[in-house]
This record gives C-alpha cells, sequence and structure tokens, in this order.
C-alpha cells in the first residue's frame, strides 16, 4: 500500500446539512469541517452518524445545505467517490467467494486490473491480518474475521479518506482493542484519513484525534479529543493497603476525599495537596502503587 498525502485543506465540510423523512429529521442544520487524520462522529444510534455518511457518499441526496468531500459536492458528483473507502455497519458480506478473491474483485470495481488487483487484494489482506486465511470462503469466517474483511474491501483501492461505520460492531473486547490498532496503524502506516462513526465513547477517546458528536440530529460538540479530556484539577491514589487508614490520615489533614472502587480522588488540590499525602501515606503505613494527575473521559463531558 502507497502513503498518501494532504495538504492539510478540508477533507470534508458540511454546512447547514439538513435531511428530512417525511416528518422525520434525521440532520438538522449541521456544519462542521474536517481536515486529515483520525476523525470520530460521536452519538446514540438515531442520532444522524449514518444518514451524514450515505450524503457524503452520494447514496442519499440532503434536504438542504451542502456536503462537500475531498472538493467536490458530494449529492452532483460521483468523481470523488474513486479516492473514498466505506465500510458498512450490518454484515453484508458474500459467503462463498474467499477473502482473497473478493478483495480482488473490489479492487477490479474500482479500476485496477487484473494483475495489480490480485496484488493489491493481497497486500490488504495481510495489512488486515487475514494472509494466512485468505483462500477461506468468507461464509466460514469468525465475526472478528468479517469485519476485517469489510475494512480490507474498503482499503483495497488506497483511498484518499475512509468511512468506518462502527467497526467494532458485534466484537468482544480482546477483537475491538485488535480492530482499533489497526485502524491506527491504517492511518499511521498510509496516511489514510479515517471518519469514525460510534456510538461508544471509549473507542472514539481512544482512536481520534477528533470529534464531531451528533444528538438528535444536531451537531452538540465538535474540537479536538485532547481538549475535551485534558487533565482536571484532580489527583488519583492507588495504595496496596490501609486505604482506609490513609483516608482518616487526610481527613485529620483537611483534605477532602471521594473513595472509589480501585483508590481515592482528591479534587481542586493546590501545590501542598502533594505534601499532605505524602505525610498521610507514612502516618498510615499505606504503601503507594500509584499517584497521577487525572484526565476527564468522554463518558464523564457527555453524560447526562
Amino acid at each position: 500500500m502507497t502513503t498518501n498525502e494532504t495538504n492539510g485543506t478540508a477533507l470534508i465540510a458540511v454546512d447547514r446539512l439538513t435531511k428530512q423523512y417525511g416528518e422525520v429529521v434525521a440532520l438538522n442544520g449541521v456544519s462542521f469541517e474536517i481536515t486529515d487524520g483520525i476523525t470520530g462522529i460521536l452519538g446514540e444510534n438515531g442520532a444522524g452518524k449514518s444518514t451524514a455518511i450515505k450524503i457524503l457518499l452520494g447514496l442519499l441526496q440532503p434536504t438542504s445545505g451542502s456536503a462537500m468531500i475531498l472538493g467536490q459536492n458530494a449529492s452532483e458528483t460521483v468523481a470523488a467517490r474513486a479516492r473514498v473507502g466505506y465500510m458498512p455497519e450490518h454484515d453484508c458480506l458474500p459467503s462463498q467467494p474467499s477473502a482473497a478473491e473478493f478483495l480482488t474483485h473490489m479492487a477490479e470495481v474500482s479500476g485496477l486490473p487484473p494483475s495489480s488487483a490480485r496484488t493489491r487484494a493481497a497486500d490488504t489482506l495481510r495489512h488486515v491480518g487475514l494472509f494466512e486465511e485468505r483462500y477461506r470462503a468468507i461464509g466460514g469466517y469468525s465475526t472478528g474475521m468479517k469485519q476485517r474483511v469489510k475494512l480490507g474491501q474498503a482499503l483495497v483501492h488506497d483511498p484518499a479518506l475512509v468511512f468506518l461505520d462502527e467497526p467494532t460492531a458485534g466484537l468482544d473486547p480482546a477483537g475491538r482493542e485488535e480492530m482499533l490498532a489497526l485502524i491506527r496503524k491504517t492511518h499511521r502506516e498510509f496516511g489514510i484519513s479515517v471518519l469514525f462513526s460510534s456510538h461508544l465513547m471509549a473507542d472514539i477517546e481512544r482512536t481520534c484525534d477528533r470529534i464531531v458528536v451528533l444528538q438528535g440530529g444536531r451537531l452538540v460538540q465538535s474540537g479536538e479529543v485532547r481538549q475535551f479530556t485534558k487533565e482536571m484539577e484532580t489527583v488519583f491514589i492507588e495504595v496496596d493497603d490501609n486505604r482506609d487508614a490513609l483516608v482518616a490520615a487526610l481527613a485529620r489533614r483537611g483534605v477532602q476525599v471521594a473513595v472509589e472502587h480501585t483508590g481515592l480522588t482528591i479534587e481542586g488540590p493546590d501545590e501542598s495537596v502533594y505534601d499532605h499525602v505524602r505525610d498521610a501515606l507514612v502516618e498510615a503505613e499505606a504503601p503507594l502503587r500509584r499517584m497521577a494527575p487525572r484526565r476527564r473521559a468522554l463518558t464523564e463531558l457527555f453524560a447526562s
């Protein structure tokens, strides 16, 4: 696979995008821009994520507003599709062909000659971790393997931008982590930008550079992930023993502590709190395992 390069300009520009299905408003005046990198579209089921992706792919016409992709109007031209890949949410793979046959076919559909298509299919299956299983019928694959095939067909023509709609759907925790690592690797090694749609905040937080948050068809937040997960004025402490004694020792020093399942949290500390913690640890004879500023999670930020 080759390395794609972008000049930092917007790959996607959505302006006052609206989509109605009769009386149902799926998107309501949504505007945002996306540059290169990994961007997450976050929202619960029905928030409008899949509708936005289908409009950007030219599969749906907007009711009003505009959706530009790679500098072209998604509703007026199909030229940009040659540089875009799409991994759909639902299981839509044929069962009889092997992964090698299927990806070769998809590469040929994208315009590659047969010999180049076969080479690209093999390279892509190696990238997604299915090279050894490439000649097996897709119908015998596990859910995780099928997700990798779907990712592979989205990448086989070497796009500049790929849309991933719920790429971790149906995966167990280990499979989810492997898929997220593969998405990060795809961007890091090949420069393919990613628009990653999910309702799982933890997946977005661990994988994406930026987020676009939809709720009820409206844009409610957008920006860099790090601006939403920056360090709060909070210290998190874990000890191996004598936690109750440590809480008491901190209380005697006027330090307010919140007891959590795995440790202690001190809200709003100033510089002196570290001296109090040190002294309390010695007094309580509590072996310190970890002490660090705590980072806000997206689940905390957007919890209702």
